[in-house]
């Protein structure tokens, strides 16, 4: 089984400063990939930059998103997609797409991704944070850092395909 897990920071709104996949292959990581990205005019709402550390001075020379987004497209195109919560995830991406005009038919992917979340609530995590269920699996993370939030992501997903009772 192949499979990305993908993880966005926002700087405000939909608006990326921070992305990371992680590719894994037979349950192993086999490529990993962080950018920071420079958000449109490399504005950051406060309560963001409270919840990841990213500010306006870590992406003033960083590549703006249609730069990284071939990285993006080569990493998850036509591969199953994984994210913690994938409807925040998949939106972020989708709305930044349309904001530099690139077609969302560019980038062959499923309508829905697999979402952890999701998959750990219907087995009865309350809660089922990322960084809740990564505590419960003795998962390292540093939260809300993007590689750190893919990599858990993926293991999590992992755990969740070959167990079939509840996972605690």
């Amino acid at each position: 089984m192949t499979f990305a897990a993908i993880d966005f920071e926002t700087a405000k709104s939909h608006h990326i400063c921070s992305v990371g996949i992680v590719t894994f292959k037979d349950g192993e990581i086999i490529e990993e990939f962080h950018a920071l990205i420079q958000p449109p005019k490399n504005e950051y709402n406060y309560h963001n930059i409270q919840v990841h550390g990213i500010t306006e001075d870590d992406t003033r020379f960083s590549p703006n998103f249609k730069a990284i987004y071939p990285e993006i497209k080569k990493r998850i195109s036509g591969i199953t997609t994984v994210a913690h919560n994938e409807s925040f995830d998949r939106t972020v991406l989708l709305k930044t797409m349309s904001d530099f005009n690139i077609p969302h038919t560019d980038l062959v992917m499923e309508q829905r991704w697999e979402c952890t979340l999701k998959l750990y609530r219907n087995k009865g995590y309350k809660p089922a944070k990322l960084d809740a269920c990564c505590k419960v699996h003795n998962i390292p993370l540093k939260h809300h850092d993007a590689l750190s939030d893919t990599r858990a992501c993926g293991k999590l997903f992992l755990i969740a395909q070959f167990e079939s009772l509840p996972l605690f």
